[in-house]
């Protein structure tokens, strides 16, 4: 998956982090510490972790798994999510992937976080539902858009199918996706999920980026 002298160049994300957003901190604080987005505007999602810091290195890993389909390096991935979100995959009854939408999902040809949340399916033994979330509106990528923008454009695209509601009432459901940015898309995610009837959404992606949330205003 990687050659042996990049595997320095990764940082994992562990230690001193906001207890509700994953965000690391740069100083040892409280170990129920949040940062101060979520303090102003807690998310949807009960907490959200990730295995790595989004750079140079894991970009290249996300990127091979995203758009090259490389699968080979899932069963080292899923230890990864396992192990920075150990607390979540105890608490989780079923896991869910981010959806694409159809007209993505047929010119990609396949979901990486389905690919995901499979591999850590079968890792810690969880039922993984790849179609409790559908993705009801064709909405432009993320990459490149603002905060603001972001969580816009993903506004009311999820929804849980009426035939689902009963699989997740009072369930907590851990959402599996690549790449946590401005948490808008798990935002979206979690709203939908929460409306179907879950009692409780955790969020677990590959990489994350480590700014702090953005606060809406």
């Amino acid at each position: 998956m990687l050659e042996p002298h990049y595997w320095s160049q990764l940082k994992f994300l562990s230690g001193a982090m906001c207890q509700r957003c994953g965000t690391p901190f740069e100083i040892v604080v409280d170990p129920d510490q949040w940062c101060g987005a979520c303090m102003a505007s807690p998310p949807v999602y009960h907490r959200a972790r990730a295995a790595l810091e989004y750079g140079d290195v894991s970009r290249q890993i996300v990127l091979a798994l995203k758009h090259s389909g490389r699968r080979d390096g899932l069963p080292t991935i899923a230890a990864w999510m396992t192990t920075a979100a150990q607390e979540l995959v105890q608490d989780a009854d079923m896991l869910a992937p981010v959806p694409l939408h159809y007209f993505r999902l047929v010119r990609r040809g396949f979901n990486q976080s389905v690919w995901l949340a499979a591999a850590l399916g079968r890792r810690i033994d969880k039922p993984v539902y790849v179609d409790i979330l559908h993705r009801r509106r064709h909405t432009p990528i993320q990459g490149g858009l603002s905060a603001d923008a972001r969580r816009r454009n993903v506004a009311g695209a999820f929804r849980v199918p009426e035939r689902y509601r009963k699989r997740i009432e009072g369930k907590t459901i851990l959402l599996v996706d690549d790449v946590l940015t401005t948490g808008a898309t798990v935002q979206a995610c979690a709203r939908a999920l929460k409306s179907g009837g879950a009692a409780s959404i955790d969020v677990v992606t590959l990489a994350r980026v480590a700014g702090p949330r953005s606060v809406p205003i």
